[in-house]
């Protein structure tokens, strides 16, 4: 029985580029030294005036750390007796959290295509650009101090407060990553006739879905975060509850509701790590 000798294979040649090509392609890939060497320096200082004007010190720190551990060491052991009362608003806050990113998702999608400068025209581009920048330039706990004497106490308020901020924040996350698709499908599109709306339709949304999707989920994991906040003002959620705790220095039920924050947190992350790994 004859035996089939491969053949052995011939390695092709590395095609040699033109010098004018190497050096483009050089040019295109590496950092350009001077700004790098020129950028250190002026870092450097704008650091050390910041800590300057604002009093930063590590010896203060150092001094405080004693403090610091006795302030610690007062939150162990954890009160769990009213671990009740922890969940069922720990459930509102999660639920606050959820319809908040929603609508604020929904909402920032539509303004990021007024802000979409590849999609959006000049006239459209700049007002909803300027209304993001004023909506994120105002914290949300003015927000839900608006919407508490606007609807009253409650949850109600807290919502609308984390739609409104998600509006500034995560509207201008959409708006570049509409930015940042390929020209090449819409060009494609634009050439055979293709509306506005088919183009957004079949050329944005598609190559866009993956970032947004990404970042609704980290809007998501920090509605749940700011909701825990925004309850310091009556606006639901279980930051009323861990205020309370602080003002009667009921440190052993200041721990639990920080300990359950924690952990709410962490299977918050690990779904949303677990959902972009499957969408990337």
């Amino acid at each position: 029985m004859s035996t089939i000798t491969p053949e052995p294979r011939t390695q092709r040649p590395t095609p040699e580029l033109a010098p004018a090509d190497r050096a483009r392609m050089e040019r295109a890939f590496s950092i350009p030294r001077t700004r790098f060497l020129i950028g250190i320096p002026v870092a450097i200082i704008l650091l050390l005036w910041s800590a300057g004007g604002v009093g930063f010190d590590f010896l203060k720190l150092g001094e405080g750390a004693v403090n610091m551990g006795e302030f610690v060491s007062r939150l162990f052991p954890p009160d769990f007796s009213k671990l009740g009362t922890i969940l069922a608003l720990l459930l509102e806050t999660l639920q606050m959290a959820i319809v908040g990113t929603a609508l604020g998702a929904v909402l920032s999608l539509f303004v990021a295509f007024a802000a979409a400068s590849n999609i959006a025209p000049k006239w459209l581009y700049y007002p909803a650009r300027w209304v993001m920048n004023v909506i994120r330039s105002v914290p949300d706990l003015v927000f839900a101090l608006m919407f508490v004497s606007a609807v009253g106490l409650g949850p109600f308020a807290g919502i609308l407060a984390m739609t409104l901020g998600s509006l500034g924040s995560i509207g201008k996350v959409f708006a570049e990553a509409m930015e940042s698709v390929d020209r090449g499908p819409i060009v494609a599109m634009e050439a055979v006739g293709a509306s506005r709306r088919q183009v957004i339709q079949y050329g944005v949304l598609p190559q866009a879905a993956p970032l947004l999707v990404s970042y609704t989920l980290l809007l998501f994991e920090g509605n749940v975060r700011g909701a825990t906040i925004l309850g310091l003002v009556g606006a639901g959620g279980i930051g009323l509850e861990l205020t309370t705790a602080m003002r009667m220095y009921d440190y052993g039920h200041l721990s639990a509701i920080i300990i359950c924050i924690i952990v709410l947190v962490t299977l918050i992350d690990q779904g949303s790590a677990l959902i972009r790994r499957r969408i990337t």
